[in-house]
């Protein structure tokens, strides 16, 4: 199950993460949104263990957000390292997410 990320918890699970993370930027009233959903859902149990997946509504942490440049969702942000290391705009093919998730391993 994907973590619920949020100001509060952002920095110590992904920031300060020793696996890579995944964090899927959305908003409830987003239907691409609500089509990820799903498949974020099954790369969290996929990959348990080895890459944290995350979430985090856009609504409810406008801050982080505007941080790294959420301009529209859905938006998927790769974390290594505690750094930014790719990005996905938009829906995607489960493959697509797994290859750069593969790229991070």
């Amino acid at each position: 199950m994907a973590l619920e990320l949020n100001d509060a918890n952002f920095a110590s699970e992904v920031l300060s993460s020793d696996i890579p993370v995944i964090v899927d930027f959305s908003a409830e009233w987003c239907g691409p949104c609500r089509m990820l959903g799903p498949i974020i859902e099954q790369l969290a149990v996929e990959y348990e263990g080895r890459v944290k997946v995350g979430k985090v509504d856009i609504d409810e942490a406008q801050e982080m957000a505007a941080q790294f440049g959420i301009m529209s969702v859905p938006t998927v942000i790769f974390f290594k390292g505690g750094e930014k290391v790719g990005e996905m705009v938009g829906v995607k093919p489960k493959e697509k997410i797994k290859a750069q998730i593969e790229a991070l391993l």
